[in-house]
C-alpha cells in the first residue's frame, strides 16, 4: 500500500492546491469555476494569516491527493477557540487508501493539541459516505439546526 503522508499546507503547494480545489468545487459540488486569483488568494491568506484558518493536504507520490481546511472562530460558551471543518476533499482516484479518515484525525488532533472547544462540520443529507467516516471518528450530529441566507 502506497504511504500517505498528511501535513500543513505550505506555499508550495498553492498550485496544486488551487487544481484540486477546482476539481472540489466543480466536479464534486457542481459549482461554477471559482476565479483562480480569488481561490488562489484564499490559500495564501490562510497561509499567511494561521489565526484564521490553516489547511492540512493528503500527499502521495509527491502529489496532493486530498485536502482538510478548518476555520476558526470563537465559542461564547465555553470561552475558548472552536474550529469548522469546512472542507475535506479526497480526489476520486486516491479513495481507498484513508486519505479522508487520515485528514480527519489530523484536524482533530489539532484542535485537541490546541485545547479548542470543539471542531464542527457540515455534510450533505445525501452524502452517505462521508456521513459513514464521520460516524467511524466519533462524530456526532449535532441538535442544532443549521439555517443559511445568501
Amino acid at each position: 500500500m502506497t504511504e500517505l503522508t498528511i501535513r500543513t499546507a505550505e506555499e508550495r503547494d498553492i498550485p496544486k492546491l488551487y487544481h484540486l480545489m477546482t476539481q472540489y468545487i466543480v466536479d464534486f459540488y457542481k459549482k461554477p469555476e471559482p476565479n483562480e486569483a480569488e481561490l488562489k488568494n484564499l490559500i495564501q491568506h490562510l497561509q499567511d494569516h494561521p489565526d484564521s484558518g490553516l489547511q492540512f493536504v493528503a500527499e502521495k507520490e509527491g502529489e496532493i491527493v486530498g485536502f482538510a481546511t478548518l476555520y476558526f472562530t470563537f465559542s461564547t460558551l465555553q470561552v475558548k477557540r472552536a474550529a469548522i471543518l469546512n472542507d475535506l476533499f479526497v480526489s476520486a482516484d486516491a479513495r481507498g487508501y484513508r486519505a479522508g479518515e487520515q485528514l480527519f484525525k489530523k484536524c482533530l488532533s489539532h484542535i485537541r493539541e490546541n485545547n479548542f472547544a470543539y471542531m464542527t462540520w457540515e455534510t450533505a443529507k445525501d452524502n452517505y459516505i462521508a456521513q459513514s467516516l464521520y460516524n467511524k471518528m466519533g462524530g456526532k450530529q449535532s441538535d442544532w439546526l443549521v439555517y443559511e441566507i445568501e
